[in-house]
């Protein structure tokens, strides 16, 4: 959406530890995890994977209603601490989205902090050792063109506790756009993408400039179309045809691999699907987890398989990961 989550703001009582970013972006639950569960070879390849969930997404029925309505939790990895007291701290957060059908209607967001936790068992272990601090200092990023200028850091403090919910209502970006898609798109350009897999492709492909769907970084076409696709079928009020076609599409690039059977960080099993990237991180990879029995994606996880020197971050861990709660449409919003 046009929308994103806001970060913790104020300083929380008790201890306070400073942190530095491991990622910038995505979300995970918690503890190192391999990039797949298991040791044996997938049983279904990817293409086995996505056709049949695209035979699922092609038999679901929907009726279109005044909101689309998601909620979803993401969590995001930040090591903390220095030498042998540094641990890894998951910052959690919960969002829901009330999307209008109809342009001119107010958008709606709830936020809310779900609290920040070690990582692992053995973080755990390493944060009571540092006294179990109730908060942590983490040293993010700037955003491009950030004022003032001077630092490539800014700051935010993640408490050990929940926050408040905080819900806010906004205009829709130009008073009709509701998702990036390479470009800010229309409910009704996304209601209007064809069913096709091949024209689907050819369709998304025009606004494809040879960079992140987020950034100037350079990312060749079949991850730039993982991305793309990764978000029609996990967060867009598209057609279930054209969920779908996006599965299919999905099917046919070479760089797309199966992961084997997965678990999300709410515990569902799913089929994971990937595209592995080199990044200034190292290499990392990015995973879908598709539940078969419905044709609907489950979560997104970005793992880290080979991290770059200085990342401060162990192989195996993920980074950053966004489960998918619910996705609906509806007359009801926020009260």
């Amino acid at each position: 959406p046009a929308w994103g989550l806001s970060l913790a703001g104020a300083v929380a009582a008790g201890a306070i530890v400073a942190a530095t970013v491991v990622t910038t972006g995505g979300s995970p639950d918690g503890p190192a995890a391999p990039p797949h569960s298991g040791g044996a070879e997938p049983v279904l390849d990817a293409k086995a994977v996505l056709l049949a969930a695209a035979v699922k997404a092609d038999g679901q029925t929907e009726t279109m209603r005044a909101y689309w309505h998601q909620a979803t939790v993401s969590s995001h990895l930040y090591m903390v601490g220095t030498g042998a007291d540094r641990y890894g701290v998951v910052v959690r957060d919960r969002a829901e989205t009330w999307t209008p059908s109809r342009p001119g209607v107010q958008s709606w967001t709830l936020q809310q902090s779900l609290g920040a936790k070690p990582a692992t068992a053995a973080d755990a272990a390493v944060w009571r050792r540092a006294g179990s601090p109730a908060a942590f200092e983490i040293e993010v990023p700037k955003p491009p063109n950030t004022k003032p200028r001077t630092g490539r850091l800014k700051t935010f403090t993640a408490k050990t506790a929940p926050g408040r919910p905080d819900v806010s209502s906004a205009a829709l970006v130009d008073g009709d756009k509701v998702f990036w898609l390479g470009r800010n798109v229309t409910m009704k350009d996304l209601r209007s993408l064809p069913s096709d897999a091949k024209r689907l492709k050819a369709e998304l492909m025009r606004w494809y400039e040879g960079h992140d769907t987020e950034s100037d970084r350079p990312m060749a076409s079949d991850e730039w179309l993982y991305q793309v696709a990764r978000g029609l079928v996990m967060d867009m009020p598209v057609k279930p045809g054209v969920r779908a076609a996006a599965f299919r599409m999905l099917a046919a690039l070479p760089a797309v691999k199966s992961v084997g059977e997965a678990t999300d960080p709410q515990g569902r099993t799913g089929n994971a699907i990937a595209v592995d990237e080199k990044t200034s991180r190292g290499v990392v990879r990015h995973q879908m987890i598709i539940d078969l029995s419905s044709g609907t994606a489950l979560a997104s996880e970005n793992i880290v398989l080979s991290p770059a020197a200085g990342t401060g971050i162990p192989a195996g861990r993920t980074m950053d990961s966004t489960v998918v709660v619910t996705t609906e449409w509806t007359d009801a919003r926020p009260r």
